[in-house]
């Protein structure tokens, strides 16, 4: 679908020229003469992305934004201002506006922003989406991010998961959704229907562990008083179970595994009656078992049982591209869960997340989301939000070259750091801010913008 866009400026020479440049781009575009109508177009033409002039014969341009952001928060609002208006399009910023443009309008500027608004509603778009799903109960592949890397991933699990009997080994770090994946391949598999359980092998108390997976019968062991319980083979009876953290098991429930897999039957603790079993296993190691194999802490015959299919979870740090996509997920979540309405993230909160290195993987991501949740009360996360995050000079990484970050022990402020950054990078290119802010992954306006919020004059060869 082509984007809609909205030029408010009463200045019908700049209105027709802007038109014309963005129809050919590919947009389809409308004006507003009259700023006092702009909420009744806004309302008529429902465009995805609005153009507004700060400066405007009959209004102030900044009233008109505060005026639109609280009936049609969602839609992002770019504002056009004169270069030496810098100091105004910060207010404009911290009123809501996306972004803004400095006068004359340099085409492949106006390209940029376009295209960072037009990324930020389709990531809105997909979320909305993705969670509509997940209230269904429903996962889907989109669920598990959008870059390429994972994507392959998924295609594959979808493939494996049409058998109904083949067991695969989910191997990633903690945190990377191995059980997400699990329950992934349970709905896409015969067993959809049927029941899906997981026990975690960890957490069992190891004297509990052959009765928690196989049950026991009354007597079997002392607290054995009750009636017999089932284990949970028995109760994913037609269905999937996950073994998670399969490496923690002792070796003698190894064995008992192992027959269970190859000839699907087994015996209740206690019990003298043989049961058959029909479920598919699934099963999941932050471990290398052929390590632990090498060991001798787990079973050669099991791990090749249980290796008919394996499926390599890769940890989030060697999936950058999903950080953010999966950031607004979360996001979306609980600004349900809290009653919130935060829109978004900014560019240089994006930036901080993609940097940090996510040791805990997406489980730690979305603790963080709720962490800052919590906490905000404005419209859109910044990196000031997320500050807490940079712990030491290890905490984030570029590329392939990690961006060393020294903290003193007394602390230091964000905004300190953040000047420091961009001194650096403008003295890297001479001063030339349109080159610092491609490094920086910003805009050249939003450079702008904290270069007048941090005080950092605009000179040449900055020292």
């Amino acid at each position: 679908m082509v984007p809609k866009i909205l030029i408010i400026d009463d200045d019908d020479l700049v209105s027709a020229s802007l038109k014309k440049v963005l129809l050919k781009i590919g947009y389809d575009v409308s004006t507003c003469l009259r700023a006092g109508e702009a909420e009744k177009i806004v309302a008529d033409f429902q465009p995805d992305i609005i153009l507004l002039d700060i400066y405007l014969t009959t209004h102030n341009g900044i009233d008109i934004l505060k005026s639109l952001k609280k009936k049609f928060a969602s839609i992002p609002v770019i504002m056009i201002t004169g270069y030496a208006d810098v100091k105004i399009a910060v207010a404009a910023i911290k009123s809501g506006a996306f972004d803004f443009l400095l006068k004359p309008i340099d085409l492949e500027q106006l390209k940029f922003v376009l295209d960072k608004a037009v990324e930020n509603l389709r990531l809105k778009s997909e979320v909305s989406r993705l969670h509509t799903l997940l209230e269904e109960n429903e996962l889907t592949k989109e669920f598990f991010g959008k870059g390429t890397k994972i994507q392959r991933i998924v295609t594959s699990v979808e493939k494996l998961a049409k058998s109904a009997d083949t067991t695969i080994l989910l191997e990633g770090e903690s945190g990377t959704g191995k059980e997400v994946f699990a329950k992934f391949i349970h709905q896409k598999s015969p067993r959809a229907n049927a029941p899906f359980i997981t026990i975690n092998c960890a957490t069992i108390p190891k004297d509990l562990a052959e009765s928690e997976l196989f049950g026991h019968e009354r007597g079997a062991f002392t607290g054995a008083s009750q009636k017999t319980k089932l284990g949970k083979f028995e109760l994913a009876e037609g269905g999937t179970i996950l073994l998670d953290e399969i490496g923690e098991l002792s070796l003698d429930l190894q064995v008992k595994l192992l027959r269970v897999l190859q000839e699907r039957k087994f015996y209740r603790l206690g019990g003298e009656k043989e049961i058959s079993v029909n479920v598919r296993v699934l099963a999941a190691t932050n471990k290398n078992l052929e390590e632990e194999v090498a060991r001798g802490t787990f079973r050669e015959d099991l791990y090749y049982r249980l290796n008919v299919a394996k499926i390599y979870v890769p940890p989030l740090r060697e999936r950058k591209e999903d950080i953010v996509y999966i950031a607004y997920s979360f996001l979306n979540e609980f600004n349900k869960k809290f009653g919130k309405h935060v829109q978004g993230i900014d560019a240089y909160g994006v930036e901080l997340l993609k940097a940090y290195s996510w040791k805990g993987n997406i489980r730690e991501l979305r603790n963080v989301i709720e962490r800052v949740m919590l906490l905000a009360e404005e419209d859109e996360l910044t990196d000031q939000h997320f500050s807490f995050l940079i712990e030491d000079k290890d905490a984030v990484e570029s590329g392939d070259e990690k961006f060393i970050l020294q903290i003193p022990s007394k602390g230091v402020k964000i905004d300190m750091v953040l000047k420091i950054l961009i001194q650096k990078t403008l003295k890297i290119t001479n001063g030339n801010q349109v080159k610092a802010a491609k490094i920086l992954g910003l805009s050249r306006s939003k450079l702008r913008y904290r270069m007048e919020l941090l005080g950092i004059e605009v000179t040449k060869n900055i020292n």
